[in-house]
């Protein structure tokens, strides 16, 4: 094993334990993972990929949270499909660590809506009364890199008992073509709420 596979390896177990115990998300959480094992900036050719990261979150939550986890899982992604259904005009689909099976109830729920009109969804957030944050990422693979609105809200968990953000994407409807994709390993990084259903049934016969 190089040197430079070791550093990899030391940033991807203390970046999992970062977004696991602070809910951080993966790219914040590998550069306070260099900070916090004194590693200088000449060490990013080290950093692990998301897919190397996500191994150690896995293991990490199978080691430590293995008892918690799976109840704070399954009641993100019953408010994630709560909220889908009530935002079905927009082609809702469910991306992140409630999406992967990693998140606990320190993760945000990550959504993106496909719309026609980009101004729709958050005229429809005013219409139920909501208020809500904007922000902007740079989009998605498939959105063409431009740069997106993200309409931030907190919403009650009933099952958690406590405040979840919630993140809206907002990306063109023509977007959608591009959306399901697969990644590296043959998974798709987002799905619909029919696809969030089928996880939840399916993680409920377990």
């Amino acid at each position: 094993m190089t040197s430079e596979n070791s550093i990899s390896i030391e940033i991807a177990a203390t970046a999992a334990r970062l977004v696991v115990e602070e809910g951080m998300e993966y790219g914040p959480a590998k550069q306070r993972a260099l900070k916090i094992l004194g590693l200088s900036r000449n060490s990013r050719a080290a950093l692990p990929s998301n897919d190397e990261l996500e191994d150690e979150v896995r293991d990490y939550l199978a080691l430590f949270c293995a008892d918690t986890q799976p109840a704070e899982l399954a009641a993100l992604r019953e408010l994630a499909a709560e909220w889908m259904a009530r935002l079905a005009e927009f082609r809702p689909h469910l991306c992140g660590a409630v999406w992967r099976g990693t998140a606990t109830r320190l993760s945000n729920i990550h959504l993106q809506l496909y719309c026609d009109d980009s101004k729709s969804a958050e005229i429809a957030l005013i219409n139920l009364g909501l208020d809500y944050e904007v922000g902007a990422i740079t989009g998605p693979k498939g959105s063409r890199g431009r740069e997106i609105d993200v309409l931030s809200l907190a919403v009650f968990s009933r099952k958690l008992g406590e405040l979840i953000t919630v993140h809206l994407s907002i990306l063109d409807f023509d977007d959608l073509r591009g959306a399901l994709k697969v990644d590296a390993r043959g998974r798709s990084e987002r799905g619909d709420l029919a696809a969030l259903r089928k996880l939840m049934e399916e993680n409920s016969n377990e």
